[in-house]
């Protein structure tokens, strides 16, 4: 969600200040592309550091375990039983339940149950970044379709309605796949796209008069 709307409003602002300065249909397309490529992998790449920092502190919290529980098997089997208890077994449970986990995966059981890695939720950076690159162009795919269609005096109009609308789906999709108020999920989306392009629709009509 987050990807496809930077992409919708980056872009969409971006094509709309830049037809507000009354140039040529082919050049704002071409600056649609270039937003779409430059937002794309500045998604990727952002994600990329982000994630891969994470996966960084993961291997070294992971081996900082490791050397823990070939130091001190014992404490790292009874701090094992505690957490298991805290959860809610009896101590004697926990006990066993600690005794069997370290049995059969001892840096994995504390892996999960006390530095919450799993291999599901485990880092992936290049998957992140893969992620973000495409929910980015997905988003502003949208825009840049409104400048082949339109007609060029409506361009603008156009470009601001297909964005709004397309903020305003997934704004109602997050709203309800997350169970929050979808009236207040589309006000804040649409504001905020709404402000983007008109701010930027001023910046354009103002130096595209002044050049002009």
């Amino acid at each position: 969600m987050l990807g496809a709307n930077d992409g919708i409003v980056s872009t969409g602002s971006l094509i709309v200040g830049v037809a507000a300065a009354n140039v040529p249909r082919t050049e704002v397309f071409i600056s649609g592309v270039a937003a779409l490529v430059a937002g794309a992998m500045s998604m990727a790449a952002g994600e990329y550091v982000s994630v891969s920092s994470q996966l960084d502190t993961e291997r070294a919290d992971l081996a900082k375990e490791e050397a823990e529980l070939a130091r001190q098997p014992q404490f790292e089997r009874q701090e094992l039983a505690e957490l298991y208890t805290r959860r809610g077994l009896t101590p004697e449970t926990a006990r066993a339940a600690a005794e069997e986990m370290m049995a059969r995966d001892a840096l994995g059981a504390h892996a999960r149950d006390e530095l919450g890695i799993s291999e599901v939720t485990t880092a992936r950076p290049l998957q992140a970044a893969l992620a973000s690159a495409l929910t980015f162009t997905a988003g502003a795919a949208a825009p840049l379709l409104a400048v082949i269609l339109a007609a060029a005096p409506l361009l603008v109009v156009t470009v601001a309605i297909v964005s709004l609308a397309c903020l305003a789906a997934l704004g109602a999709l997050g709203a309800v796949a997350g169970g929050a108020p979808v009236s207040r999920s589309l006000l804040r989306v649409m504001f905020w796209g709404a402000s983007a392009m008109a701010l930027t629709a001023g910046v354009g009509r103002l130096f595209g008069t002044t050049i002009g």
